[in-house]
């Protein structure tokens, strides 16, 4: 079940105030997950701190995204939506860390954290 403000992010293509949403600070080596189906997005070695109040991502799981144009609030951006639910994630941009230079700015309340198993 998601929360009225994941559902509004996640449907509405919303987005969290900066620095107020989830796993900004989020420093475990885990993955991080649709809160729909669960599937993997972004494995946290590809987590970076950007500054801009969001937590970003330089490359998601393999096959776990997809991307629109977004042309909303007079501006051209690339959405990102989970490949497994179809949910609205964030968006992505050309200004990320190597190797990739993208960074994937993604609503933290949209994403569940899985640590990874710590034995």
């Amino acid at each position: 079940m998601l929360t009225p403000e994941q559902k509004k992010i996640a449907f509405e293509s919303g987005t969290e105030r900066p620095f107020t949403g989830s796993h900004l600070d989020e420093k475990r080596s885990g993955t991080f997950v649709d809160p729909v189906t669960g599937a993997a997005l972004f494995r946290s070695d590809t987590k970076f701190d950007s500054g801009t109040g969001w937590p970003s991502f330089f490359n998601p799981v393999k096959g776990a995204i997809t991307e629109h144009v977004d042309v909303a609030h007079g501006m051209r951006r690339v959405e990102v939506r989970s490949a497994s639910s179809g949910i609205h994630l964030g968006h992505v941009f050309d200004d990320g860390p190597p190797p990739t230079h993208k960074r994937y700015c993604i609503n933290g309340n949209v994403l569940k954290f899985v640590p990874d198993n710590t034995k």
